[in-house]
């Protein structure tokens, strides 16, 4: 076989990478380089995969380390029976080409994942080297995601967090069944007790942090998961709950969800069609629903439909639910706690905080909610204002006419 160059690796290793959803960058303590000394910076809004107030899309090298393995998971493009063109960059190829496109501005940090080549060990001694390298070699002060390897050795996964800003470890699929089913190699005791070590990590680093400044940080940005979408036979609900457990149990930043794609050579355990893209939107905004407007798991669930356990796709979650519980509206804006107010369909985090600010100064009527949210005609039903008393909910049959929103944008989040 013809040996590859740099830019042949890059395409095919870049191309393997774009499976891997679970590469924000939220969180990360600041660095700059304004002693002079050292290359990147985090400072400011984040780096690649999020985005600035403004819209613009802040930049990361997202490679693997080699998309060759020894597991033979059926979801995976890079499994070992799949026929792929294979390539593998070096600790020192994978170093020098994050320096040289940081050098032309092309990124400000690097997302790091791989498949398991030679042993488990052996692969988290390579991405470590790369993360060891950058920091201690060459001075690099951006933004460092390293997707660990639950098999490897703990000492190795915690050195991946005393160089990276965040470390992750997939789930991959969201009931034990389908893990064991899709990915027979992998196991999900495993993968939790690493997910454990590495919160312990990562409390053990902030506490010795507060002591002594002169500590080292561990994963200052956490730790993430990712979970695939429609893989198995896994229902919205499972997905849901499972999530849940997660970020109560070991602490996690964030919850990544990625709709499963068919691919080339597919086995034939897997279904023939990915499904609806939607079906990822809402289930990231479920998450959002437990993590910032205080809905408990099976709150969100109960959205669900009861004999398919899957989210409606034609409205958000809040909505379903709030249409499911229309016995809780219409809510008095100038009286409702705070938890009931996150609870009205198209109020978001911020315009509640208003509402609940204002509120003390001043009867509020629908004008006044109107101006702090995106679409007054989809809050109009759930609530009561100085001026406004809508017809209860319970007297309309179907509601959905009324307040879908026709456009598929993000609406929850107002």
């Amino acid at each position: 076989m013809a040996q590859l160059d740099t830019r042949q690796k890059l395409a095919i290793l870049a191309d393997a990478a774009k499976y891997d959803a679970s590469c924000a960058s939220s969180g990360t303590a600041r660095r700059t380089s304004r002693d002079g000394k050292g290359l990147g910076s985090t400072e400011g809004m984040g780096i690649c995969h999020a985005y600035a107030p403004d819209g613009r899309c802040i930049s990361l090298l997202k490679i693997l380390l080699t998309n060759s393995c020894i597991f033979d998971c059926h979801y995976c493009i890079n499994r070992k029976s799949s026929n792929v063109r294979r390539a593998r960059f070096t600790a020192k190829e994978a170093v020098d080409l994050t320096i040289a496109f940081y050098k032309r501005n092309y990124i400000e940090g690097l997302f790091l994942s791989s498949g398991i080549i030679g042993s488990s060990d052996y692969t988290m001694e390579q991405m470590v080297e790369v993360a060891r390298s950058l920091r201690e070699d060459h001075l690099f002060r951006g933004y460092i995601h390293l997707k660990t390897i639950p098999d490897a050795d703990p000492d190795l996964v915690h050195r991946a967090g005393l160089f990276a800003d965040r470390v992750s470890i997939n789930v991959e699929l969201p009931t034990a069944g389908g893990l064991k089913r899709l990915a027979p190699e992998k196991d999900g005791a495993r993968i939790e007790t690493a997910m454990a070590e590495v919160k312990a990590s990562i409390a053990d680093g902030r506490d010795a942090k507060a002591k002594y400044k002169s500590a080292p940080r561990f994963a200052p940005a956490g730790q993430s998961t990712q979970m695939i979408v429609g893989a198995d036979a896994a229902t919205d609900g499972d997905i849901v709950a499972k999530a849940s457990t997660l970020y109560d149990r070991f602490g996690l930043r964030r919850v990544y969800y990625s709709a499963f794609s068919p691919i080339p050579d597919a086995s034939a355990v897997l279904p023939l069609q990915r499904p609806p893209l939607m079906r990822e939107h809402r289930l990231y905004q479920s998450d959002w629903l437990m993590r910032f407007y205080e809905y408990r798991p099976d709150e969100v669930v109960a959205a669900a439909d009861d004999s398919t356990g899957m989210l409606p796709l034609d409205i958000d979650p809040k909505l379903a639910w709030a249409l499911k519980f229309r016995a809780s509206f219409p809510v008095d804006v100038n009286r409702a706690p705070r938890e009931m107010l996150l609870r009205v369909p198209g109020l978001g985090v911020k315009a509640v905080a208003s509402i609940l600010a204002s509120r003390r100064w001043r009867r509020l009527t629908l004008a006044d909610v109107g101006r702090l949210t995106v679409s007054v005609a989809k809050v109009r039903p759930f609530l009561i204002a100085e001026d406004w008393r809508p017809i209860a909910l319970s007297d309309k049959a179907d509601l959905r006419p009324a307040v879908k929103v026709k456009t598929e944008q993000m609406e929850l989040f107002a």
